[in-house]
């Protein structure tokens, strides 16, 4: 299989085709972790002619490294933060500075949610098959609290899709959904980036046009 992707449009590509292959029972709903899994995601959305909603969630970063996840918190009644106690206990951040962080992270979560959302509320997915997408997963901590919260909306099947991942990271996510499908596993695994070709931050204008580009989103409930 692939290890290597032009850009996400062709990882979505890729990975629309491995989840063809699958029996999704309808209703299907895709999700995608902003920025970079909305392109990756659109292209699953339009080949299985779904729903694309987006599934809000912020990294909380090591206080000296940004990039190494801590913790997460994700959008919802009751917004939940799922903390990587390894990294905690490693870096000794307590629990006042991720209190402070995830206030700070939502602030940003509702701003997506007016720009990118326009107001809509979100997609029902209560018994339907609810698809994940991200662009790659490094810790996964990001997923599983997004993953975790997802639950909590009761979908039928839930199923984590992303074109690249380190197996030992797919092994502890397993517990969180009932499929995985994951177009590469490279070992060593260094970071997502490198396998891809273009893989540039996205900006709003680029999240924007993915979501448009998929067409006209059902109001919540439908499907």
């Amino acid at each position: 299989m692939k290890d290597r992707f032009a850009d996400r449009t062709e990882a979505g590509r890729l990975l629309a085709r491995r989840l063809a292959t699958m029996a999704l029972e309808p209703p299907i709903v895709v999700l995608a972790l902003p920025r970079g899994g909305v392109p990756v995601a659109a292209e699953v959305a339009r080949a299985l002619h779904a729903p694309l909603d987006l599934l809000l969630v912020r990294k909380i970063g090591v206080p000296w490294q940004r990039e190494l996840a801590l913790a997460a918190v994700v959008d919802g009644d009751e917004p939940q933060v799922v903390i990587d106690e390894e990294v905690q206990r490693l870096c000794g951040a307590d629990r006042t500075y991720i209190d402070a962080q995830a206030t700070h992270e939502l602030a940003e979560i509702e701003r997506r949610r007016r720009v990118y959302l326009r107001g809509r509320a979100p997609l029902s997915v209560a018994g339907a098959t609810a698809i994940v997408i991200d662009d790659g997963i490094a810790t996964g901590t990001s997923v599983r609290a997004a993953l975790k919260a997802l639950r909590r909306r009761q979908p039928k099947r839930l199923v984590l899709a992303v074109p690249v991942a380190p197996s030992d990271t797919l092994a502890a996510l397993r517990a969180e959904v009932d499929d995985i499908v994951c177009l590469a596993e490279p070992y060593p695994f260094h970071a997502i980036g490198l396998h891809y070709d273009d893989f540039h931050q996205l900006d709003d204008a680029e999240v924007l046009a993915a979501l448009d580009a998929v067409g006209p989103t059902p109001e919540a409930g439908e499907h």
